[in-house]
């Protein structure tokens, strides 16, 4: 039988315990049968879902905070992160400026 690597490390040296599978290298624990609770679903402007890695453009200007700096609708940026969080969901690191966090309901999937 086979046994899925570690979500957490990636780790293959994975053992079961009753209904639970557990990993020995971060002591990661989870049931297979559920859904992932881990994971967090983000959705950009239009609706569709955002993952680690994908490209985004701004949607509209939007001033930086503590700066006189604006970030013009279209500029690209690529998303490193997704955090749970109420004002900046989205952990960017954005053309031309750096990294910074973004509000997901300012971007659109490019």
């Amino acid at each position: 039988m086979s046994l899925p690597a570690c979500p957490k490390c990636q780790s293959e040296f994975v053992y079961q315990d009753q209904n639970h599978l557990i990993c020995p290298e971060c002591a990661y624990e989870w049931n297979p049968d559920e859904p992932d609770a881990d994971v967090i679903e983000m959705k950009d402007a239009n609706g569709t879902l955002l993952q680690e890695g994908d490209k985004v453009t701004f949607v509209k200007d939007l001033k930086v905070k503590g700066s006189s700096q604006v970030l013009k609708i279209g500029t690209k940026a690529v998303i490193k992160r997704i955090v749970e969080g109420k004002d900046h969901q989205l952990d960017c690191k954005v053309d031309g400026t750096g990294d910074m966090m973004v509000t997901a309901k300012f971007v659109k999937k490019a």
